[in-house]
């Protein structure tokens, strides 16, 4: 699949859910720091996805927090009841979300036929009005309500955790 069709089918399933969405191009980005100057006049919340994995790489996690928080993978591991959790790799990150790295992003979820993503979600997020992600490729950013994000996860169907990280 293309970086355009990858896109696109993103598109078509916000269409499909009636949520509202702003697309924002940039150049291609690969990290929060490179991504922030392009994100003057957007608003909402930036978020920062990291796709984890545990110890034994039997269960995978998409982790969304606040672009300027400090992601403290000890503390998420506890708060789990996992033995250790670290970076999953650009092979895991294709096979269950279908993203390259420099794209991660939640729209990934509606790759995971299998639902073997659990999502965990910083509360604080719960307190924005509108989030910003990568439509599955680095080159554009999307806002959407968050109560639109509540609705797409609910319509990805994989499990859904609220943490204060």
């Amino acid at each position: 699949m293309t970086a355009a069709e990858k896109e696109q089918k993103v598109y078509e399933i916000l269409d499909s859910l009636g949520i509202s969405y702003v697309r924002h191009e940039h150049p291609p980005v690969f990290t929060v720091e490179e991504a922030v100057q392009h994100w003057e006049g957007i608003a909402g919340a930036h978020c920062k996805n990291l796709f984890l994995r545990n110890k034994k790489g039997n269960r995978h996690y998409l982790l969304i927090i606040e672009h300027t928080k400090r992601a403290d993978l000890r503390t998420l591991t506890q708060q789990l009841g996992e033995d250790r959790l670290s970076f999953a790799s650009a092979e895991r990150l294709m096979r269950y979300l279908g993203l390259e790295e420099g794209a991660v992003s939640p729209f990934g979820l509606i790759n995971d036929s299998q639902k073997e993503v659990q999502v965990v979600i910083d509360k604080d997020i719960k307190d924005v009005e509108r989030v910003n992600f990568h439509p599955n490729v680095n080159t554009a950013t999307v806002g959407i309500g968050f109560s639109g994000f509540e609705k797409f996860l609910e319509y990805c169907g994989n499990p859904v955790r609220y943490l204060s990280l």
